[in-house]
């Protein structure tokens, strides 16, 4: 869940709405709001665009980088 909450804090803190997104990443908006009430965690592959559109470290994300 840790993971999870890192993942839902940065695209908050991201300035880009869940559409925006949700299309740079190829996704319905729905799977945003699934990853932002942690309901979902996304596939590798995905979870490697959403770092790239998010601008942040996959390493961060999984607590591997302080």
């Amino acid at each position: 869940k840790d993971i999870q909450k890192r993942l839902r804090d940065e695209i908050k803190s991201s300035h880009l709405s869940q559409k925006e997104i949700a299309e740079r990443l190829g996704v319905n908006p729905s799977t945003i709001s699934k990853y932002l009430r942690l309901d979902k965690f996304p596939a590798i592959d995905t979870f490697a665009n959403l770092c790239e559109v998010l601008d942040v470290s996959a390493d961060e994300i999984l607590g591997l980088k302080k």
